[in-house]
């Protein structure tokens, strides 16, 4: 399958090219930019990579499928642009502004027969593919309640304004993580972190806390400008705790500039001096790392494209996701607990 990579700014190069190319099943076919240094990075990149200013243009010279990963605000119209021409669509996070709009995009996929789907690429994590396995081994029993932190020394990386802010960057993993891993939400209180910026209010930093549907209780937060950096796992179930301090390794490893087609049978595996710990009444014990795969999504959505099967995050998935997010937003603002139940 050929597809096609609107935008070459950081999630384009570092989260979407390397991993397309490393997918079983799809061929990356061209990358649209239009300033002189994105395209000067993408003939270092790839020498002999087409380039197309446009999505028309990338369109016009015949792609199966695109990812667009441009700037949020643009990221709608791209994403009906494509549905329109009939191609299938990987489209990054957030997904849409809203919930609404994610349904809109949602029943126009559905209209025009395409695949749609969104890049929660973060339940390929390696220290949430570790703790699904855990989970799914029985071990903990009946979870009660879920803690997970992901906090980065990376102001530079904050999107300042209204339409940025952490809580719709990296709220947008975390909060897919707890619904993929729990189920949907019944509740939503949050506190968001607010500064203030030439762009506009922003937040920085954010607390989650969402009971599930399913009586599970997790609880997200995330911060950008505490000079501080550090990714925790607490799981407390009937039968113990679950510990996690792994660190961010696929992320780690392409801002090195490596790829997975260097090695992709020993790509995203943590250091064993960084393994969870399991606490139970047998004892505590670590918990060796599963393997990270951002490459997995890519040959999940190839394979969805191919024979119809589910893709590996449908748009009511992420529909879900930002029903909190908008949630969440109200939580804050107006200091109070937000019903999901319909």
């Amino acid at each position: 399958m050929k597809i096609g990579l609107v935008g070459y700014g950081t999630g384009g190069r570092h989260f979407h090219a390397p991993f397309i190319m490393a997918a079983e099943g799809i061929e990356l076919a061209g990358i649209v930019a239009r300033s002189d240094a994105k395209i000067a990075q993408i003939k270092a990149d790839y020498p002999g990579l087409p380039i197309y200013g446009s999505l028309p243009e990338m369109l016009a010279a015949g792609v199966d499928a695109v990812t667009i990963t441009t700037p949020p605000e643009t990221r709608r119209a791209l994403v009906l642009e494509a549905i329109e021409a009939g191609v299938h669509v990987v489209a990054d996070k957030p997904f849409a502004p809203s919930a609404a709009v994610a349904r809109e995009l949602d029943a126009a996929a559905k209209a025009k027969g395409v695949v749609l789907s969104v890049f929660h690429n973060r339940r390929c994590d390696t220290d949430v593919r570790t703790l699904k396995a855990v989970l799914d081994g029985g071990e903990l029993g009946q979870i009660w309640r879920v803690h997970s932190r992901m906090d980065m020394d990376d102001p530079a990386t904050l999107e300042l304004g209204p339409t940025g802010g952490l809580l719709r960057d990296m709220g947008s993993h975390v909060i897919d993580q707890m619904v993929w891993l729990f189920g949907p939400v019944a509740s939503v209180s949050a506190h968001l972190d607010m500064i203030e910026s030439d762009a506009g209010p922003t937040d920085a930093g954010f607390v989650v806390s969402m009971r599930h549907k399913n009586g599970v209780f997790s609880q997200v937060s995330s911060s950008k400008l505490n000079k501080f950096a550090e990714n925790t796992y607490r799981v407390y179930g009937e039968n113990g705790c679950y510990l996690s301090y792994m660190t961010d390794v696929q992320a780690q490893a392409i801002f090195a500039e490596k790829r997975p087609l260097d090695d992709l049978e020993g790509w995203g595996y943590e250091v064993e001096e960084n393994w969870p710990k399991l606490h139970t009444a047998s004892g505590t014990r670590k918990v060796p790392s599963e393997q990270g795969r951002y490459h997995d999504y890519y040959a999940a959505f190839a394979e969805a494209c191919k024979t119809g099967t589910p893709p590996p995050v449908p748009p009511t998935d992420a529909i879900e996701v930002l029903r909190v997010l908008d949630a969440a937003r109200v939580s804050a603002t107006e200091h109070r607990d937000v019903s999901l139940l319909d």
